[in-house]
């Protein structure tokens, strides 16, 4: 099996699955009671609450833990907008975020706020002009994604509170860093900022969202008052373990695995450039950590006269996994909202597909997964049905 679709989940780390196990069957206690076994899973989310800060590089702030990335954005996104009412009535955003941003936008918009949508260009790449002139000083919310999840481009996010200072914006920035945390550094000077365990070999359904001291974004979830009153219901406490288990390990190897991935990509993307013609590059061609580049982790490339479902289910004959988009719209009608945003005609949104790499994937699978694209590809164009 080669598996290309790290983007949409990550194989757990063996040292994580331990963890979690232990806390499920040894230390299950729950970690508001006081007698030692729930002494005992309070000090293993103190642990990983600690691994996790030092991981995100989070230092005036604090982090307490979510059911995933999901719920953290939308924590801060509403938590922001409760706040924040009453000095404004401006949110601002990307046109290529990931749904669990959009749909909180979509709501918000209903109830009246001023939602603007910053464009990019055929690269994903954002208009800095743009979001320069949308924001205001009535704006009380800027959120943006650090990478985004089709493309691999990476957003001028160290950019956006200096241009909220510079126009008197009273707001928060929230940053959705869940498909780059654990590949790059996360902006310095965000407000909030979201991640998930699931994409950096840790366990589904945990997630975090770090927020800086003196920022008031009020708890989504009322009840027990977990979480220091921020997040209430009973701790995921084998999950919790398991997230900071992964970050750690995560952050240990963060630079030489991004180092590996990129060379992978660069062989992958040269090869499928060699193999076929009539194919589209869709990521920005250079990968690194500044805006406009794109992580290391992710290429997106349209197959003109060809369809990505179709050779999507025709390499995972081959045991091969990729994707045609984000996994979390995946079940959704209709073309993808990023590349239409990007401008991509409709014959390159409908032949694009998604490759994501990981950490425990190996150069000479790209030379496999090239060879299997390529007669994919020619094979479907020889038929002709789909041109």
């Amino acid at each position: 099996m080669i598996y290309l679709d790290n983007s949409a989940t990550t194989r757990q780390f063996p040292e994580v699955t331990e963890a979690m196990t232990t806390y499920m069957e040894e230390f299950f206690g729950n970690p508001s009671s006081l007698y030692q076994l729930g002494v005992d899973s309070e000090k293993a989310i103190k642990k990983a609450r600690r691994l996790l800060q030092d991981a995100m590089g989070a230092g005036d702030g604090s982090v307490f833990f979510t059911s995933g990335g999901t719920e953290a954005d939308n924590t801060a996104i509403f938590g922001a907008v409760r706040a924040l009412k009453r000095r404004g009535d401006r949110i601002v955003t990307t046109a290529v975020e990931h749904p669990a941003v959009t749909e909180c936008c979509r709501i918000l918009e209903e109830r009246g706020f001023d939602v603007v949508y910053v464009g990019v260009d055929r690269n994903c790449r954002l208009d800095v002009d743009e979001l320069r002139d949308a924001i205001n000083d009535r704006t009380i919310l800027v959120t943006m994604m650090h990478v985004n999840n089709e493309a691999g481009t990476v957003m001028p996010v160290d950019k956006v509170k200096s241009i909220m200072k510079e126009k008197g914006s009273p707001g928060i920035f929230h940053c959705d860093a869940v498909q780059s945390f654990g590949k790059l550094r996360l902006p310095a000077d965000a407000d909030a900022i979201s991640v998930s365990a699931h994409k950096i070999h840790g366990p589904k359904g945990i997630g975090a969202l770090y927020v800086r001291k003196g920022v008031n974004i009020p708890a989504f979830i009322q009840g027990g008052g977990q979480e220091s009153g921020r997040r209430s219901g009973t701790e995921n406490v084998p999950a919790i373990a398991g997230f900071g288990v992964a970050a750690e390990m995560s952050e240990r190897t963060r630079e030489a695995d991004m180092a590996s991935m990129k060379k992978m990509r660069k062989r992958l993307m040269e090869g499928l450039k060699a193999e076929l013609d009539d194919i589209v590059i869709n990521s920005p061609g250079d990968a690194g950590e500044d805006a406009g580049m794109c992580c290391g982790s992710l290429l997106n490339v349209s197959f003109l006269g060809t369809r990505g479902e179709v050779l999507l289910h025709t390499l995972e004959q081959d045991g091969i996994y990729v994707s045609t988009g984000s996994a979390c719209s995946s079940n959704k009608k209709g073309q993808s909202g990023v590349l239409k945003a990007m401008g991509l005609k409709d014959r390159e949104i409908e032949g694009a597909l998604r490759f994501s790499l990981g950490r425990m994937n190996d150069i000479s699978e790209m030379d496999i997964v090239v060879d299997r694209v390529a007669a994919a590809v020619k094979r479907f164009r020889k038929l002709g049905s789909f041109r």
